[in-house]
């Protein structure tokens, strides 16, 4: 499989320039951050409750729907996915554990 998340940010950014009556994309950058991150925690919640099942299925189908809204959510605040990715570079250069000590000290 060679499709992305880079390859999904740039399906979002095309669909979010459309009618917001012909495109879900567009209708959720058009209502705003606000109403993007209500629709991606509601999915963070959809996902976590299928993790906890058996239903490997809805546990893909849930993850893909996270992804998506975490996708659109950046874009209504303007975060492009290689900045997210550089910082989970950065962050993979230390062990997660002195990492987290150090953003705790």
């Amino acid at each position: 499989m060679s499709f992305t998340l880079h390859d999904l940010e740039a399906i979002i950014a095309a669909r979010a320039k459309a009618d917001p009556s012909e495109s879900w994309t567009a209708r959720l950058v058009a209502a705003g951050p606000e109403r993007a991150a209500k629709k991606l925690g509601e999915e963070a919640v959809e996902t976590v409750i299928a993790a906890l099942g058996d239903d490997r299925d809805a546990l893909v189908a849930e993850s893909a729907d996270l992804l998506y809204h975490w996708l659109v959510v950046c874009r209504t605040r303007g975060i492009a996915l290689d900045e997210v990715l550089a910082e989970l570079e950065r962050r993979t250069a230390e062990s997660g554990l002195a990492e987290k000590a150090a953003r705790d000290a």
